[in-house]
């Protein structure tokens, strides 16, 4: 019986990846200042075409969910041609692309928002964690809670965005639900006190969710749509006092919409195995071990390849190696992280990565 590798090609949605490896969507900060995503942008991801699926980072579909200084946006003419050159340059390198839709809510910050918006959120509770800005990281502030005329707002922006993705030739959008963002806020019980349709009861803190998912498939076609969540994931101070009962929930509600894949930040319980078991669709898992070119990491992605996952994403190391895939296939050693060029900045830490064919021959 054969078995499965990294290297074999599958299928998302109505797409075709020639192997399982996903580039997980990591913020660089490189977008102009009014979100348009720059030339620069385009090099690095076509850069990194030899992935099965790129995600492309984390994108506002609205002028309030910024994430911070340099993120791309797009909810602009502008912002949707800026992304045609990056989809263009990827598609032309041989790759496939996403772009991840991620409203950052209370982690927000007015410093970097325009036109004196200020962070929204379900409940009007700050939360316990700091913001980059532009100048350092910064407490988060209490934002303003959403109106349920607003809520309507934000599936909207989703949807438009969606649909000015693939007018600018991406592939198909992920909806970012996990890591604190907005979505993910609805999902935590400490940061949705609601106790309107949007909050209170498990149904209602997975709707907007489940209605931003179905919003965007309407606008675009679920075959092009994935979903992100990390369940029990504190980051920016959520608290999920039963991951298992929402993320079952949110999981089975989805289940039969023939959504392209869902992208799983795995746990580490019993929860993922549950999920794999009840999502009839592609699963891309996110592994929680090892650096990207340790036995560690290989090994926990065929691990979950046999456990059934489609895809595996790797997210930092296609930081410092844009041909991790080949580096992967052939064991060849990965380029360390430069200390500089993470967030923001120009081509240094970001493009400049020597590739295998472009290091020096070592002698035998």
């Amino acid at each position: 019986m054969s078995t499965t590798t990294l290297f074999d090609s599958t299928t998302l949605g109505a797409l075709t990846v020639p192997n399982r490896i996903a580039m997980a969507p990591m913020t660089r900060s490189r977008a102009a200042v009014d979100g348009t995503p720059t030339e620069l942008m385009s090099t690095y991801y076509a850069q990194r075409a030899t992935a099965g699926l790129i995600i492309a980072e984390g994108t506002h579909p609205t002028a309030a969910g910024r994430i911070g200084p340099g993120a791309p946006g797009l909810h602009q003419d502008a912002h949707r041609l800026g992304w045609s050159y990056v989809a263009n340059a990827v598609h032309d390198a041989g790759g496939r692309i996403f772009v991840q839709l991620m409203h950052a809510g209370r982690l927000a910050h007015p410093s970097f928002l325009p036109d004196g918006l200020h962070p929204v959120a379900p409940s009007d509770i700050a939360a316990r964690a700091e913001v980059y800005t532009a100048g350092g990281r910064k407490a988060a502030v209490r934002p303003q809670a959403l109106t349920h005329e607003q809520i309507l707002d934000v599936i909207d922006d989703f949807a438009q965005s969606a649909v000015r993705a693939m007018a600018a030739g991406m592939d198909g959008v992920e909806i970012h639900a996990a890591n604190g963002y907005l979505l993910h806020q609805f999902l935590a019980e400490n940061a949705n006190l609601r106790t309107d349709g949007w909050g209170g009861s498990l149904d209602a803190r997975i709707r907007l969710t489940v209605e931003v998912v179905r919003a965007v498939a309407a606008a675009i076609g679920p075959h092009r749509v994935g979903l992100r969540i990390s369940p029990g994931n504190q980051f920016g101070g959520l608290v999920e006092q039963a991951p298992e009962a929402t993320y079952t929930a949110l999981v089975q509600e989805l289940a039969q919409d023939g959504l392209a894949y869902l992208h799983l930040v795995e746990t580490g319980t019993n929860l993922d195995d549950r999920i794999r078991a009840v999502w009839p669709s592609a699963l891309v898992i996110a592994p929680m071990a090892g650096r990207p070119g340790d036995v560690t990491k290989v090994n926990a992605a065929n691990a979950w390849l046999r456990r059934g996952a489609d895809l595996v994403a790797f997210g930092r190391g296609f930081l410092a190696n844009a041909d991790l895939v080949e580096r992967l296939r052939v064991g060849a050693p990965l380029n360390a992280l430069a200390p500089h060029g993470l967030y923001g900045g120009d081509h240094r830490g970001y493009t400049d990565y020597p590739t295998l064919e472009q290091l020096p021959a070592v002698d035998a």
